[in-house]
């Protein structure tokens, strides 16, 4: 996820850097999207760490 993350952060760069502002802005969109989501996944694992709970990976 974080990889996806990092090719989205690139892609808005480049393409902000060239002129094409709307690609740009929605691959800026998705990048929060999906920077919210790890959030949100970290959140929970800390906190059934927290609990003692086994995460199996």
């Amino acid at each position: 996820m974080l990889q996806l993350l990092l090719i989205l952060v690139v892609v808005a760069l480049v393409a902000g850097m060239l002129g094409f502002s709307g690609l740009a802005g929605a691959a800026a969109t998705l990048a929060k999207i999906v920077a919210g989501i790890m959030l949100i996944g970290i959140v929970i694992i800390l906190v059934m760490a927290m609990m003692g709970l086994a995460i199996l990976f």
